[in-house]
């Protein structure tokens, strides 16, 4: 999981992006997590015919090779499809900025090291107005420091401690349940078999 994140940023001031305008449901047929990039924001980035939407940021220069996103408020919020997070990181987001995201979608990013920084309208505002600038700008997500930096400018924003400890050990929920392994082990090994019955319901 990056520590830092650096790359182009691109403006989608949409508010209440749920996860199947990310990743429409008929993309949902694969039986991996492999092969998402293509369905991603698939309604908003091409024609019925598969040609692409010159009107969306992502189809056009210099922001088609955006990494990071600054986004409207609510953004992943509808179905709990970790698909939505997958399409994402392959199609090369590694960011996205905004003001709230839905519980399981952030769940979901922090698990696959997308990384999502929380600031508030004011800082939200002024990263989305430098991103729309015609010349592009690239924007530095510092997770260790919880910062934003843009040229001279740094602008904090929030993570919960539990997600910064994610993407800086590399870690996820599963990983941190095997720690206690043993523990448990230990544990249920002294039990005697009433207290078995009794944990197990």
């Amino acid at each position: 999981m990056p520590k830092i994140v650096h790359g182009l940023a691109a403006a989608l001031p949409l508010a209440n992006v749920d996860t199947d305008v990310i990743m429409p449901k008929r993309f949902l047929i694969t039986i991996t997590c492999e092969g998402l990039a293509e369905g991603t924001f698939a309604d908003l980035r091409f024609h019925d015919d598969d040609t692409p939407r010159t009107d969306f940021v992502l189809n056009t220069r210099p922001w088609h090779g955006a990494r990071i996103l600054v986004v409207g408020d609510n953004f992943g919020c509808g179905s709990s499809r970790e698909h939505a997070v997958w399409g994402l990181v392959q199609l090369g987001i590694q960011g996205i900025i905004g003001t709230s995201f839905a519980g399981i979608f952030y769940d979901n990013a922090r698990k696959n090291g997308l990384a999502l920084p929380i600031v508030s309208p004011e800082v939200r505002d002024q990263l989305m107005q430098a991103a729309s600038h015609e010349d592009g700008v690239s924007y530095t997500i510092d997770i260790e420091n919880r910062i934003i930096r843009t040229g001279e400018t740094e602008l904090p924003f929030d993570m919960d401690d539990a997600t910064q400890t994610a993407h800086l050990e590399g870690r996820e929920d599963t990983l941190n349940s095997l720690e206690f392994a043993d523990a448990n082990r230990n544990y249920e090994r002294g039990l005697d078999d009433q207290q078995r019955v009794r944990v197990i319901q």
